[in-house]
């Protein structure tokens, strides 16, 4: 019973601990963005959209599991953590996000990521899986210089982006095994921005990681350039 009732008040610590620190972000975005007048009214407009409907409810849906299935994917990768704008735009200007970058964000979500991107006046661009989602998102995101529009993160074209992020840790193997296949189609030098877990492959090389704040608490942020061996690829 004691270690029944410890473990009770110890999960609702953490519960606690988690609103506290993702309140603080969230007004720590918002005082920021009033820098940033022209996205302040995007960033609301997805707190809407998350009011009306959250990205990924809990039900599968037939249009989740049609896209699931053509894709290969699982109902739990898409289950993931939004990132704070605040965070974005530290790990995005430590990557040398600015004028002339274009950033890809491979699994979107609401577009936090895409919105710091063009604080720096980076061009940005996400692709999400759902339709529903993407049609809700993208007109908000629209007037702030962002596109997002739906598809396959495996597939998604890669030639023009200087700096790519993904939220590395939600993905099944399988999917990874395939998103470092596809990341093979970058530029030489393209910059690699993943969450938890640097990309354990040849040809990503610099593996920096910084501890950085998220809204479920402290996690690691990798910057990786992709320089593949070119006597392998000739």
């Amino acid at each position: 019973m004691d270690a029944y009732e410890l473990s009770f008040f110890e999960r609702l610590s953490l519960q606690s601990q988690g609103i506290v620190i993702a309140v603080v972000l969230r007004v720590t975005d918002l005082l920021l963005l009033l820098l940033r007048p022209r996205l302040l009214k995007p960033y609301l407009g997805l707190w809407w959209q998350r009011i009306l409907r959250t990205p990924y409810s809990a039900r599968r849906t037939f249009e989740m599991a049609r896209v699931l299935q053509a894709t290969g994917q699982t109902f739990r990768e898409l289950m993931y953590g939004e990132t704070p704008l605040v965070t974005a735009l530290w790990f995005l200007k430590r990557a040398g996000v600015g004028r002339g970058s274009r950033v890809v964000d491979l699994g979107a979500g609401r577009g936090r990521v895409l919105l710091a991107a063009r604080w720096w006046g980076a061009g940005a661009h996400g692709v999400e899986l759902v339709p529903d989602h993407v049609a809700r998102v993208a007109p908000w995101l629209q007037p702030a210089g962002i596109t997002l529009t739906v598809g396959d993160l495996t597939r998604e074209p890669l030639g023009d982006a200087t700096h790519i992020f993904c939220n590395w840790v939600a993905f099944s193997p399988e999917t990874k095994a395939r998103l470092v296949a596809h990341l093979r189609t970058c530029a030489p030098g393209t910059r690699i921005i993943t969450v938890t877990r640097p990309i354990q492959a040849e040809g990503f090389t610099g593996h920096a990681g910084h501890w950085m704040l998220f809204t479920w608490g402290l996690e690691k942020v990798w910057l990786q350039e992709y320089r593949p061996d070119p006597i392998a690829s000739t």
